[in-house]
């Protein structure tokens, strides 16, 4: 899965470099604000790919005494990191240019640079949008889309996929902005699809810290994984009760789970020993995103002196 975050990432920061390089170039000769814009969001993109990057690379690093459950959720603060960039650097620059052009206009010039700018962006773009969506969909299963997103555990592949299409979207109001200034020459229609802009690229910034919050407090596992790790350890015959299965996503790759049970009484210590172990391995073995197991054995005097 790593492997597959990595193309999506790479392939998206190859085209949105290549993107903003284009559209710099075509906002400082046309003195489009829209297109302005649309250079803030793609260099706003390959800085967040590069903090995607970077957050894989921590998230690899080895368990030590400070953090004896490892790095997996630097990609969680990462991400988080990421949706702030797109907000304060995107949105916030776009809708501020786009007000300031409504407020006091500049003339579009040269507006068939910018169409030229735009289709090849769309291409780039496209190109990206469309291997980070093969990835999602391998990723995804059987779910919906919007129930991948919400129940996915790795967020770096839908990131730039939700990233990818508000850069199409951005790209449509750009080009349709530039077009009516172009024919009626007002720029107040250039100003008006920076300010859209900014606000396609701040409610994609706020979804993506909305759905990032979870994992990074700390997000547990997908029921159907819960419900299975109970039916293992409801089927052992010394147990008699499954209390509570409490996990916790370390990372995309890590579960940590807390079983408590009750065994049957009366049990010998090395019959609770063996249960544990085969509970370890069983687990395991069904879910291998599970890495640690912790049981508590809850005793019937132990439930009397705290309910």
């Amino acid at each position: 899965m790593t492997s597959s975050s990595q193309k999506v990432i790479y392939a998206a920061l190859a085209g949105n470099f290549l993107i903003a390089i284009t559209k710099i170039f075509a906002a400082l000769i046309s003195g489009s604000s829209a297109m302005l814009s649309e250079a803030i969001h793609s260099g706003a993109d390959t800085g967040n790919q590069i903090l995607l990057l970077y957050g894989l690379k921590r998230s690899k690093m080895p368990a030590d005494d400070q953090f004896p459950f490892g790095h997996g959720k630097e990609i969680y603060f990462w991400s988080f990191v990421v949706a702030i960039v797109l907000f304060a650097g995107g949105a916030g620059f776009s809708m501020y240019k786009g007000i300031d052009r409504l407020v006091a206009p500049v003339p579009v010039k040269i507006s068939y640079v910018n169409y030229g700018v735009i289709g090849l962006a769309l291409i780039f773009e496209g190109t990206s949008w469309y291997i980070a969506l093969k990835e999602f969909i391998k990723l995804k299963g059987a779910w919906g889309y919007f129930e991948a997103i919400h129940r996915g555990k790795d967020p770096s592949i839908f990131i730039v996929l939700l990233e990818d299409s508000a850069a199409i979207i951005g790209l449509v109001v750009a080009f349709v902005g530039i077009f009516l200034s172009h024919m009626t020459g007002s720029p107040v229609y250039d100003g008006a699809a920076a300010v859209i802009i900014g606000m396609i690229l701040a409610g994609t910034a706020i979804f993506l810290a909305s759905e990032t919050k979870g994992l990074l407090i700390g997000e547990s596992a997908n029921r159907a994984v819960i419900q299975g790790i109970r039916e293992i350890v409801s089927s052992y015959k010394d147990i008699k009760q499954v209390n509570e299965v409490l996990t916790m996503h370390m990372g995309p790759d890590f579960i940590l789970v807390n079983i408590s049970v009750d065994f049957i009484d009366p049990i010998l210590a090395t019959a609770v020993e063996v249960t544990v172990a085969g509970l370890d391995k069983a687990i395991k073995r069904a879910y291998p995103k599970v890495q640690r197991i912790f049981i508590e054995v809850e005793t019937w005097q132990t439930k009397e002196v705290f309910p």
